[in-house]
């Protein structure tokens, strides 16, 4: 007949952990009290807390600790799904061009395809398809990605609120419950860690580790990612901190949009339709700048000695600098500071040729500025 338990828990548990470790069987259980004539009923029940399942125990986690961690799970976010409202604002000053029309078309149809946008910088590729999520009243969640984005950024963790520890959905669990846009900004700046997406570009929801449940994506919900390379790295240093991203990553998207600056005909209505919410009115301006910045890309382009472009971006900064000093040539020349001397001056002085009126700042006349109408370093 097998005898009672002699030995106190701590004891029994340490004994069990020392010979199968953390992880125990009903199998284990019952060799254990063959071996040191036990009764099992009396065994199983001083594990009691340690149950995880039929048949299971964890010696390191209690039934305490599941149900904690379940209903952690189970308690709101940091700040409720059912309080936020994520459907972007509507702005009356875009002008729809390139790609839109595609991508309305995708996030419209409510199927599961992942888009991938590719294009310079500031040309409007976020834009769009917060333009097009506005339109359609589609919740959008967009998640600014850099080399240190990782799991927890995306899916979640537990964080603490109001002195208890919460489970908290990361943006990409919340889009997924949501069946909202999931909007991947500067996806080639990510590094590895960004693979713990794989099965979620495949449509098949998530498995959170963590927390040992299944999330499962809500109809309607989609991946797009914009980037300024293809997830090829950048060859030219433009865009320093891109990556190669891992090839089975980039499968993942079906099609591929590469992003081109809006026409000189779309962009004035752009600078336009901004200016005019400014209280600007000066069409003149706007097609002074357009012309301007037309000529600068296309001496890029052609490889004409010029390294740098003035993006659609830059164009806005520029109204709204003129709306703000209600000053041309201060506008262009705050706005392109930013720019190494030789190329601030340079695209100054191609402004000017635009531009006949155009007076050069006091600080920037006095210098010597590269004669353009000598044999052009573009």
């Amino acid at each position: 007949m097998p005898r009672k338990i002699s030995v106190t828990d701590d004891q029994l548990i340490s004994e069990l952990q020392s010979l199968f470790g953390s992880d125990l069987s009903s199998g284990d259980i019952r060799g254990y009290c063959a071996s040191r004539d036990l009764n099992y009923q009396t065994v199983t029940r001083r594990l009691e807390s340690f149950k995880t399942d039929r048949g299971r125990w964890n010696l390191e986690v209690t039934q305490e600790r599941v149900e904690e961690i379940e209903r952690s799970f189970s308690a709101p976010a940091v700040l409720p799904a059912t309080e936020q409202n994520l459907i972007p604002d509507k702005d009356d000053t875009f002008v729809k061009f390139g790609n839109f029309n595609d991508i309305k078309k995708i996030i419209q149809s409510r199927l599961f395809y992942p888009t991938f946008i590719t294009g310079l910088s500031g040309n409007g590729k976020t834009f769009s398809v917060e333009q097009a999520c506005a339109q359609l009243k589609r919740e959008l969640i967009r998640v600014n990605i850099t080399i240190e984005t990782d799991e927890d950024d995306l899916l979640g963790g537990f964080r603490l609120v109001n002195g208890e520890t919460a489970w908290h959905n990361g943006p990409v669990l919340e889009a997924l419950e949501r069946g909202a846009i999931l909007l991947l900004d500067e996806i080639d700046l990510a590094s590895n860690k960004i693979l713990c997406l794989q099965s979620i570009l495949e449509g098949k929801g998530v498995f959170l580790k963590k927390i040992g449940k299944f999330v499962k994506p809500k109809s309607g919900f989609n991946v797009v990612a914009t980037a300024n390379t293809k997830g090829k790295g950048s060859d030219d240093g433009r865009f320093i901190g891109t990556n190669v991203l891992n090839e089975a990553f980039l499968e993942r998207f079906p099609v591929t949009f590469e992003q081109s600056y809006p026409t000189k005909a779309t962009e004035e209505k752009i600078l336009e339709g901004v200016a005019l919410d400014l209280g600007v009115e000066d069409r003149e301006f706007c097609k002074l700048i357009v012309e301007w910045a037309d000529t600068i890309r296309k001496t890029f382009y052609d490889g004409g000695g010029i390294d740098e472009i003035i993006s659609t971006r830059r164009l806005v900064h520029i109204i709204r600098a003129y709306s703000i000093f209600q000053d041309k040539a201060k506008a262009i020349q705050v706005c392109t500071n930013r720019f190494d001397d030789f190329t601030k001056q340079a695209f100054l002085e191609l402004y000017d040729k635009v531009d006949a009126n155009f007076k050069m700042p006091t600080e920037v006349s006095n210098e010597v500025l590269p004669d353009l109408d000598e044999p052009s370093p573009f």
